[in-house]
């Protein structure tokens, strides 16, 4: 166990699912136990999808914090909470993702609603690494509506994480012409590059996707 873990959560991340229920039947209270950013079990579990223990250890928590509540789409207690405080539709978590990264990540657009409605950010920078917005965790979620919820929110179509990764390139490697056409739609820009100099056309023809590459390929260089 390292020293920022629980044990609980260094079983989570050993994979050892069997292990994580055993100690949650023998000390329930493991549950509410955080790792030193403050990181529950149960999110730990999402992350690592986990279902099983999930929801063990769903029943084990007398109640969800915001983050907790989104990405597990527990909607009511999503709105029991903003409605007592309208701040979490901004709050960070431990790991300094917003609650509409998460909605965006475990493609929850009702609650990404509710939370943009609350005074969510569209364009919140993670405060991590990954400098991820809400779109891109949407976009790697294959999440089309929930990507449409952002857009027509105000989320910038071509806003860069982490080595200069877009929305629509994370579309055109995976070949999801539904979420390309929406993001054109919305004004994504063909000529953006990657960190490593590469474009969402260049990354659909490494991938295989040709026919999705020539469309996405600038007309100046087509």
């Amino acid at each position: 166990m390292t020293p920022n873990d629980t044990e609980l959560i260094t079983l989570l991340k050993a994979g050892d699912t069997a292990g994580a229920l055993a100690l949650l039947a023998a000390r329930p209270l493991a549950a509410r136990e955080r790792d030193a950013s403050g990181v529950s079990p149960l999110m730990w579990s999402l992350y690592l999808r986990q279902g099983e223990v999930s929801e063990a250890l769903r029943a084990a928590l007398p109640e969800l914090d915001v983050f907790e509540a989104v990405s597990t789409g527990d909607a009511a207690r999503v709105a029991t909470l903003l409605s007592a405080d309208r701040s979490l539709a901004r709050a960070r978590s431990g790991d300094g993702f917003t609650a509409l990264h998460f909605a965006a990540f475990f493609s929850r657009p009702e609650l990404a609603a509710s939370l943009l409605a609350a005074g969510a950010d569209p364009a919140a920078v993670a405060d991590n690494p990954m400098r991820v917005q809400p779109l891109h965790s949407a976009a790697a979620a294959r999440s089309l509506e929930t990507c449409r919820v952002l857009l027509e929110s105000g989320a910038p179509p071509d806003a860069a994480q982490h080595q200069g990764w877009t929305a629509l390139m994370s579309a055109a490697q995976h070949g999801l012409e539904p979420l390309v056409d929406l993001l054109l739609a919305h004004g994504a820009r063909l000529d953006v590059r990657a960190g490593d100099g590469r474009t969402a056309a260049e990354l659909a023809t490494a991938a295989g996707h040709h026919e999705l590459a020539a469309r996405l390929t600038p007309p100046s260089v087509a």
